[in-house]
């Protein structure tokens, strides 16, 4: 069943702590891995894909209802294409998403003792981190959007966390899938951090990812209406037209 419309800022304001959590469960979990496990990077990237994805799980429980738990541009921006949410709610979530991953970096940095913004210096820019990405991120969108589709949306928590889990083994780039996510990495000298000369490459090849999922929905399942896009991630919303101030 749909939930009522929940009022626009309540909805950004849960998009902002998701992200703000997520990103401090990513770069968090990634700090500790390399603290624990030192030198054995198999094993801390093990520990650091463990806890997002068991992260995404209880952040999508939580927020979904309100939000609809995306904490990711593409995934905002794909479903208001599908009317799932307006374009103003795409765009408000998308700096909400923003914000709370840059401040998620600096969350992480302090639990460990570390300065507040320190900009990573971990290249990744390559092709086929490129490529990955492109995978990566049309794999999410599918998952997520096929569940919508198909009224299944209530296995979204459990799907999104152990695709996001999954891939940060078979995808070269360990699979950020999200720009909200690049930018936050960014402001953390850590194992789970991204040099900001690889941003572009990475946000770039997310967008043609999204792209590519938006034509593989519509090829496998032809179009969704709003009803369906409404329950992305998680039914929160009865009609995307209907936003009480």
């Amino acid at each position: 069943m749909l939930l009522e419309p929940t009022r626009p800022w309540r909805r950004v304001v849960a998009e902002y702590l998701g992200s703000l959590l997520l990103a401090a469960i990513v770069i968090g979990s990634g700090i500790a891995a390399q603290n624990l496990s030192p030198h054995a990077i198999g094993l801390e990237l093990l520990e650091n894909a463990a806890a997002t994805g068991v992260g995404l799980y209880f952040l999508i429980v939580t927020f979904g209802p309100i939000s609809g738990a995306h904490f990711n541009p593409i995934i905002s921006f794909v479903d208001a294409l599908f009317a799932g949410i307006s374009w103003r709610s795409a765009w408000g979530y998308l700096g909400a998403q923003l914000a709370g991953c840059v401040s998620g970096a600096v969350v992480a940095n302090l639990m460990y003792s570390r300065t507040a913004v320190s900009l990573s210096t971990d290249h990744r820019g390559t092709l086929a981190h490129g490529f990955s990405e492109v995978i990566a991120t049309a794999g999410l969108v599918l998952v997520v959007f096929a569940l919508a589709k198909t009224q299944r949306s209530s296995l979204a928590p459990a799907a999104v966390g152990s695709y996001i889990a999954c891939a940060y083994f078979f995808a070269s780039s360990t699979s950020f899938a999200n720009p909200a996510i690049v930018v936050g990495r960014m402001f953390s000298k850590s194992f789970a951090g991204i040099a900001p000369t690889s941003a572009p490459l990475f946000v770039g090849a997310e967008i043609v990812g999204g792209t590519v999922a938006v034509g593989l929905i519509k090829l496998l399942f032809g179009d969704l209406n709003a009803r369906d896009a409404s329950t992305v991630t998680v039914a929160h919303e009865a009609r995307p037209s209907e936003e009480p101030v």
